[in-house]
This record gives C-alpha cells, sequence and structure tokens, in this order.
C-alpha cells in the first residue's frame, strides 16, 4: 500500500472560516505577532495574549470541517494516510482522519508553563491563574514564534517515507516546516493544491493545481483512487 502524506496549512481552514494572520481581513490584523504569539508576549501582558488564543479557541469550536478535510477519508480506502499540518485547530480530527501530526500544537489543550504536560480545555477559555495539578499557570498548547518545533523529527521521518506528497494552503513561508518538502525522497510525486503561486524551489516532479482546497484536493483524490 503506498503511502500518501497530506502536508496541511492555514488555506484549509481557511475554508472553514478560520482567518489566518496572513490575510488581509486577517483575524491577527489588529495585533503585532510579538505581542501574542512569543513566550515574551506571555511573559509580559500572558492576560492579552490568553485572551487571544481564547477568541481563537471559539472560533475553531465554531467552524466545521469543510469538503477537503472530508475528502482525505475516502483517500484512506486505498493508501496509508498520514496527515501533517500545521493548523492548530481540530478540523482534521473531526473530519474523521486517523492520522494527524499537528506541528504548531493544539488550541483545544493547555499546557503547563512548567511540567509541559497538556490538558484538555472545558470550554473555550484559559484564564490568568488557571493552574496545572503541580500548581503553575495553563497556557496554550500551541508552538510559538522562536519555540522549538517538537514534532519536526517525527514530520521528517514520515515524509522519507511519503510515496505521494499532498501539499495544501499553505505559502511554505513558515520554517522549520517549509523544510519538510526537501525530505521526501526524489521519486515521491508532489502535488500542491493552492490558487496561488507557491515557491517549491525546483523540485521537477511537482504539479501544480491552481484551486482552492476545498475544490481541488476532492478532484485529486478521486483521481488517485482511480489510478490506484
Amino acid at each position: 500500500m503506498q503511502h500518501v502524506v497530506i502536508f496541511s496549512g492555514a488555506g484549509i481552514s481557511a475554508e472553514s472560516g478560520l482567518k489566518t494572520f496572513r490575510d488581509s481581513d486577517g483575524l491577527w490584523e489588529n495585533y503585532k505577532i510579538a505581542e501574542v504569539a512569543t513566550p515574551e508576549a506571555f511573559e509580559s501582558n500572558p492576560q492579552l495574549v490568553l485572551e487571544f488564543y481564547n477568541m481563537r479557541r471559539k472560533q475553531v469550536l465554531e467552524a466545521k470541517p469543510n469538503r477537503a478535510h472530508l475528502s482525505i477519508l475516502e483517500l484512506e480506502k486505498k493508501f496509508k494516510v498520514q496527515v501533517i499540518t500545521q493548523n492548530i485547530d481540530d478540523l482534521h480530527e473531526r473530519a474523521g482522519s486517523k492520522n494527524v501530526l499537528h506541528l504548531h500544537g493544539e488550541i483545544l489543550k493547555a499546557r503547563s508553563t512548567n511540567t509541559h504536560l497538556t490538558y484538555p480545555i472545558k470550554g473555550y477559555e484559559i484564564k490568568h491563574g488557571d493552574l496545572c495539578e503541580n500548581g503553575h499557570q495553563l497556557r496554550p498548547d500551541v508552538v510559538w514564534f522562536g519555540e522549538h518545533v517538537p514534532n519536526m523529527d517525527k514530520a521528517e521521518k514520515l515524509c522519507e517515507k511519503a510515496d505521494i506528497l499532498i501539499v495544501i494552503g499553505t505559502s511554505l513561508n513558515v520554517y522549520p516546516a517549509a523544510n519538510l518538502i526537501e525530505c521526501v525522497a526524489n521519486t515521491c510525486k508532489i502535488y500542491l493544491i493552492d490558487p496561488n503561486d507557491v515557491p517549491l524551489w525546483k523540485r521537477k516532479n511537482v504539479i501544480h493545481l491552481k484551486q482552492k482546497a476545498a475544490e481541488g484536493l476532492p478532484l485529486l483524490i478521486k483521481e488517485l483512487l482511480e489510478k490506484n
């Protein structure tokens, strides 16, 4: 059975109504990244950071998986499928995908600032003063700018096994995640689904489908299933 790795970014979640900080009218527009998405921001103004992620978490809970998320289940009928996502939402899981690796954490979980253990969040809020079982402040379980990406090694190993790589909804401008495309074998067939031009360096075996995720991914999956 062939291995398919789906590497997803903000574009797939945007079609479920979740805006990104790269959108001109995006959620992050009124916030500087340095104010809400760095360890230094949390140290200097934890209240602001917690409120920002509470707002994002509420939006995630209200969002629903779209056709792109749901179509991946069809692919699992004939391929061994692994999703690697830069997204911190749970839309892949809610769509039914069984193998999902989050590079940048999961917004629906809280993490202890001291032990780094994670906990499910009741409702959508983490408040200043919410403590882990060992008495330490809880923070969002997300990877902020400047922090180590703990799942990178695992993601690289998964990409090394890929026969097919589908890159969808990512500008490939966020590192180190963008380096994953360099981990696949030269024989790996790469599909890029994005309405915009995305630099994939000088890979010769890239097929670029200039479509949005919810349109392009179901069509590509249908084609792959028919071929196999």
